[in-house]
């Protein structure tokens, strides 16, 4: 997969452009400031209709204007292929091969994965940015544990008003519970699946770039305990059971106590939990291998490379890690986009940007 050229209009401090890119290797050089985050957050959000910075329309519309739009052109395994977005402040258009489209037909259409100082919060962050992280990323490459999500957010919304009115015994309660057990149980074991296939990537690859001499593990921490070899109804079963035990205390709290949107996923170093003991530069080497592994997956899952962004990395690594994961990239065949505050060590396209204004070659 790679993505031919771009356009913005008002996209936040960048001057209108359309840009056409390497089928490689993408640098945007300048001092900070200057809107080489911009540049990526405009690529992701033209390919996801989704910013990695923030979730309100407004940040991203060029200050005194408003309205925003991107518009990308790429090319898959098939064909060639248009996504665009339009936004006001409050609403989103979306738009494929010229066609209006829902944001569910929208998304997914191209695999991206970044790479961005604020991951590290993948580490340190709360359970909720863990678990937003993986939903999105099991949701880009699988249609049914998307839907399954959006219908199961509604669905837990729906059980805590029950729950904050007292009214369990309604009919309607009962249908929607048996619902939200079956959705909470396929979300869980595909939860599994996806961590079971990512772990052992994700050693291979921390081993290999960072660190031979430690193991490197994924552990899923879910309300459930044990659920190695478990069957939908089976697991359906014991979700019941838990929620029977906590009945009076939800009823007391007036919410869900349990589902999975309760869970967390953990890092462990050596047996270690890597939040706890791992030193800086081993949090970032882990977080690192984690989106490598994502490229992988993506190409078990579609058969094609997703589109790779890298923010920042001058800043964010060491020159021998560095060194070490820009080797790693050259050998393999995906498109990447990177940006820097100086020249790195790749043969790439380059672009310079100064206060939002874009242009192509080295400094």
């Amino acid at each position: 997969m790679r993505i031919l050229e771009i356009s913005y209009v008002n996209f936040r401090n960048l001057e209108d452009r359309n840009i056409c890119f390497s089928s490689r290797f993408n640098l945007f050089i300048g001092k900070n400031g200057q809107g080489k985050t911009s540049i990526l957050e405009a690529i992701y959000f033209s390919a996801t209709g989704k910013s990695f910075r923030t979730s309100k329309n407004i940040e991203l519309i060029k200050h005194t204007k408003d309205k925003a739009g991107s518009y990308i052109r790429y090319e898959d395994n098939v064909s060639s292929k248009t996504l665009s977005v339009k936004m006001d402040k409050k609403i989103k258009e979306y738009k494929f091969n010229g066609k209006k489209v829902k944001f569910d037909e929208f998304y997914g259409k191209v695999n991206i994965i970044t790479f961005i100082p604020e991951d590290i919060e993948l580490i340190v962050g709360a359970p909720s940015f863990r678990r937003s992280f993986f939903d999105a990323e099991i949701s880009q490459t699988n249609y049914e544990y998307f839907q399954n999500l959006k219908e199961y957010t509604k669905l837990l919304k729906i059980r805590n008003k029950y729950l904050k009115e007292k009214d369990i015994r309604n009919e309607m309660y009962q249908i929607y519970e048996d619902r939200f057990i079956n959705l909470a149980g396929k979300i869980i074991l595909k939860r599994v699946e996806y961590l079971k296939n990512i772990s052992i990537i994700l050693n291979l690859n921390y081993r290999k770039l960072f660190d031979e001499k430690k193991e490197l593990e994924l552990r899923y921490d879910c309300f459930i305990e044990e659920l190695k070899g478990v069957t939908l109804s089976q697991l359906e079963e014991r979700i019941k059971s838990k929620i029977e035990k906590v009945k009076y205390q939800e009823l007391k709290y007036g919410y869900s106590l349990v589902g999975p949107q309760r869970d967390d996923f953990k890092f462990l170093l050596n047996g270690k939990e890597a939040k706890s003991f791992s030193s800086q530069g081993e949090k970032k080497s882990i977080v690192f291998s984690l989106k490598l592994s994502e490229i992988d997956m993506v190409l078990k899952e579609r058969r094609e490379p997703p589109v790779f962004i890298i923010d920042d990395i001058s800043s964010y690594f060491d020159s021998i890690r560095k060194e070490s994961i820009m080797n790693y990239l050259k050998k393999r065949d995906i498109q990447v986009f990177i940006s820097s505050t100086s020249d790195i060590n790749v043969d790439s396209k380059q672009f310079y940007i100064e206060k939002g204004e874009i242009w192509d070659g080295a400094i």
